[in-house]
């Protein structure tokens, strides 16, 4: 438990911090994100749990990864994460789920995660801020990748790369469960040299 307010004090100080540095109101975060103003004087309180989708909304919005606003302080030049150290993001009702393994640091952050789809278990996506690139790699099974309408079927040993500013969902396809990373390739921050 300990460490659950521990994550939720660190990611309501990173919202803060962000929406401060963006020079965001309460109220013109949560008109931009979608996100009610309650729910967002909670989040920066430390109170609450907001869903992955919330996360998502929120980290497109101040042009930050969704790591930015759940991790602490970088602690060293190395990082070495273990995916059962790392609770999900989001668990599907059949059993599929998103881990968020870390973010590399740097100008154009990279974002890398591990997921699991169960057969015929999706998660849609919303469309995310302009710049931002996707790319999925399949280890073992096979998904369905559904990219503005068109569906494209991605089995193992196959990599599918897309611009995640449009409506998308990953969907495990075939009988067995779907492993994949995937690659989310944000744009340069605000005032970056890229």
């Amino acid at each position: 438990m300990a460490e659950t307010e521990a994550a939720l004090r660190t990611l309501a100080h990173n919202v803060r911090a962000a929406r401060t540095r963006a020079g965001l109101s309460l109220d013109e975060l949560g008109r931009r994100a979608q996100v009610s103003k309650g729910a967002l004087v909670g989040l920066e309180k430390a109170q609450g749990n907001p869903n992955f989708a919330t996360l998502v909304r929120l980290a497109d919005t101040l042009g930050v990864s969704v790591s930015a606003l759940l991790e602490g302080k970088d602690e060293g030049s190395v990082r070495i994460v273990s995916a059962d150290a790392l609770a999900p993001l989001w668990t599907g009702e059949r059993g599929s789920e998103a881990r968020l393994m870390l973010t590399t640091s740097g100008p154009a952050p990279v974002e890398v995660w591990r997921w699991t789809l169960e057969p015929g278990e999706e998660y849609p996506s919303h469309p995310h801020q302009g710049g931002v690139v996707e790319t999925v790699s399949v280890t073992s099974g096979r998904m369905t990748l559904i990219v503005d309408g068109a569906e494209h079927q991605v089995e193992a040993g196959q990599t599918a790369t897309f611009d995640g500013d449009t409506q998308h969902t990953y969907r495990g396809a075939g009988t067995g469960p779907c492993h994949l990373i995937m690659t989310v390739h944000l744009p340069p921050g605000p005032g970056s040299a890229a």
